[in-house]
């Protein structure tokens, strides 16, 4: 059998299902709309790829503070309270913070791979289980700063979820060119460049996506950038010279922020896709008190026809 890894940004995925669809109760009177949203997911994406191994990504912290440190704005409009010496809460819908420990519970139960890093996003785990994977690697997600670890000869593609699970795009080293106008492997410094709100990416002030794509273009990354900047000889415009010169301290840190991490020390086994639940009893508990029983049907049928 080909082997192919299916990498899930969870959170992306789950704030998705409780956004886009409406209330759905549980018999105790409990919205569980991203709990079978992201069942239904899986469902999907299982059934389409065929995967051999899976693994939901965690954030088991969505806002390392080495990242807040090198740049405070990091994320910094999404923190609802700052606890000292534990990492800061993230502002999430009471109806979906009580969701998130039955998705544990029943992936749980199914024997599907929860993998996070203390001190690291999800982004950073699906980074590094990525990166030498030894087979193809499908990264679902709707966080385009993923794009940076598309990689044909590495046979790993992003799986963009931005229009909706059922219409994603496969994302591969073409896609980004004609999307963006940069390499693949330029996409962080792409990034960095034009900033990013959603993240507290300010940018350099003045560099939007086309700006940034032709410096890249002409100077192939931000180490190349600055460098024509210092240069009085090099035909970078005055324009763009003293934006990139003022966003010196910026520039300084933003690379490492915005890079995702590839070499955590993580967990590579324990990974293959389950074929039948790892509890089924427990799976069988859950559902009936979360009212799961179509999306966990589902999700068992097709993990049994693989």
């Amino acid at each position: 059998m080909n082997e192919r890894l299916l990498l899930l940004d969870t959170a992306s995925l789950y704030f998705r299902a409780f956004f886009g669809s409406p209330e759905i109760l549980s018999p105790g009177g409990t919205n569980v709309n991203a709990v079978r949203g992201l069942l239904g997911y899986i469902s999907q994406l299982v059934e389409q790829y065929e995967p051999t191994h899976l693994v939901c990504c965690w954030d088991d912290d969505w806002r390392p503070q080495w990242r807040v440190d090198l740049l405070p704005s990091y994320k910094a409009h999404r923190v609802v309270e700052e606890v000292a010496g534990a990492p800061d809460v993230e502002e999430v819908p009471d109806p979906l913070e009580l969701q998130v420990p039955v998705i544990r519970e029943v992936l749980a139960a199914f024997g599907i791979a929860v993998i996070g890093a203390p001190g690291y996003e999800a982004d950073d785990v699906i980074g590094t289980l990525a990166t030498g994977a030894g087979m193809p690697v499908d990264v679902v997600t709707g966080d385009r700063d993923l794009f940076q670890l598309v990689d044909d000869e590495a046979a790993v593609r992003i799986l963009y979820v931005g229009k909706g699970v059922g219409r994603h795009e496969r994302v591969d080293e073409a896609w980004v060119l004609d999307k963006y106008a940069v390499r693949a492997d330029q996409y962080a410094d792409f990034a960095t460049l034009r900033g990013d709100a959603s993240d507290g990416l300010p940018g350099v002030k003045g560099v939007g996506d086309k700006t940034a794509a032709v410096l890249l273009q002409k100077y192939d990354d931000i180490a190349g950038v600055r460098a024509a900047a210092e240069d009085p000889a090099s035909d970078l415009g005055p324009g763009p010279r003293l934006k990139i010169k003022e966003a010196a301290p910026y520039l300084d840190v933003a690379p490492t922020v915005v890079a995702v991490a590839r070499d955590i020390d993580l967990p590579r086994d324990g990974i293959a896709l389950p074929r039948v639940p790892a509890d089924p009893e427990g799976l069988a508990d859950l559902s009936e008190r979360w009212g799961l029983n179509s999306p966990v049907e589902r999700l068992i049928g097709v993990l049994g026809a693989l």
